[in-house]
């Protein structure tokens, strides 16, 4: 049980709705319901009298509110205190691929800040090659991507594989099979790549992945970014084949197609500098897990210490 949890069981008692809990903490109700049926199911009692409206507590969910509202007090209390004590003037810069930022990257960000006020937090977007580097250098302290690139001077973390979607235009047969295609249905088609960015990048990740399926691409053409690869697409040149997330990228007349292939997803890492010991990248981390809770994405959960694995530590699930 964590104070997250206390503060979603407070909100329900004192709105008396799970509805309007949900509108005060700004996350959707589904998941704010699993958590509060979590922490039921971890204390073993009910909280709540079922069907009752407005909503009211139990007599143990009556005395676990009173007990919660003191515990949080008292939390934000010490925290309050150790903040006017230890505050110094703080900065996290995080590098990230641009393509991340249709996903769950801003959301984590946002959370990160708003839980972090005080915290300098700074973001730039850098290739994953440009993001070790720079992490070796000491112009970032944490970087989000996409390639599985090893060096013993740089912790990495598997925090999710992305399933692999293709773009097409609403007239080509391949937008018709809305049940999802094989990578071998794409190896004759005329296909767009991304980005021209030095390699490796995610145009070299994709070969790899049709490499992996003994297959090859036969009319592929690296243009510059996504949203030209995709408006190339929306003007029925060819096909394009991204991230699931980015399929919030919109143009007229343009389907995403599941990818149906085991092997079709792109890796999103965590990575950070070997021996790097600070709080603030393991507050990160922690709002990483927020974001996946409410998501209800699953995960085993990982504490970012000096003695583990600095390679590739799994954190999320395929999804």
């Amino acid at each position: 049980m964590e104070l997250r949890h206390l503060r979603y069981f407070v909100a329900v008692v004192e709105e008396q709705s799970f509805t309007k809990a949900a509108e005060k903490l700004f996350i959707a109700q589904p998941p704010l319901s699993r958590q509060i049926q979590n922490l039921e199911g971890e204390l073993g009692i009910q909280l709540f009298e079922r069907g009752s409206r407005p909503l009211q507590t139990t007599p143990a969910g009556h005395f676990f509110y009173q007990h919660a509202v003191k515990l949080l007090s008292n939390a934000e209390e010490i925290k309050s205190m150790a903040k006017r004590i230890g505050l110094i003037d703080r900065s996290v810069t995080i590098g990230f691929v641009g393509s991340l930022l249709y996903g769950l990257l801003p959301r984590i960000i946002y959370l990160f800040r708003q839980q972090q006020p005080h915290l300098n937090i700074q973001l730039v977007e850098m290739s994953t090659t440009e993001q070790l580097q720079a992490l070796k250098e000491g112009r970032i302290d944490v970087g989000f991507g996409r390639l599985r690139i090893s060096d013993p001077a740089v912790r990495r973390i598997l925090l999710r594989k992305e399933r692999l979607v293709v773009a097409a235009h609403t007239s080509h047969p391949i937008a018709q099979r809305t049940e999802g295609v094989y990578l071998a249905d794409l190896i004759d088609e005329k296909m767009f790549m991304y980005p021209t960015s030095p390699k490796p990048n995610f145009s070299t990740q994709l070969l790899n992945i049709f490499a992996e399926h003994s297959l090859v691409p036969k009319n592929m053409h690296e243009v510059r970014e996504i949203q030209l690869a995709l408006g190339l697409v929306a003007a029925g040149e060819g096909l394009c084949v991204i991230p699931a997330s980015a399929d919030t990228i919109r143009f007229p007349h343009l389907n995403y197609i599941p990818i149906l292939d085991n092997g079709a997803v792109s890796p999103i890492f965590l990575t950070a500098r070997a021996m790097d010991r600070s709080e603030d990248l393991q507050l990160l981390f922690d709002c990483v897990y927020q974001v996946y809770d409410l998501e209800g994405i699953p995960y085993q959960r990982t504490v970012f210490t000096l003695d583990q694995n600095p390679i590739d530590d799994s954190v999320g699930i395929d999804f």
